[in-house]
């Protein structure tokens, strides 16, 4: 079995929590943020099931930062 580290991010949007990984195109939602996460892992495990994991074009996220922005 291949070991592979997704990095998340959470946020929320409205009366929801959103949660994304950001090596994939892949996003779940919940009503609080850790049932976003659980919700995201559960869409990870569909995504993968049909899929050779060694297929998967994992991008190599080398560092994460964040920065502000001013938006006029």
């Amino acid at each position: 079995m291949k070991k592979q580290v997704l990095h998340t991010i959470v946020w929320k949007e409205g009366r929801l929590f959103v949660a994304k990984f950001l090596e994939l195109e892949l996003a779940s939602q919940g009503k609080t943020s850790k049932e976003a996460l659980k919700n995201l892992k559960e869409a990870l495990d569909l995504y993968l099931e049909d899929e050779e994991v060694g297929n998967i074009p994992f991008p190599s996220v080398e560092q994460v930062t964040t920065q502000t922005i001013f938006v006029h």
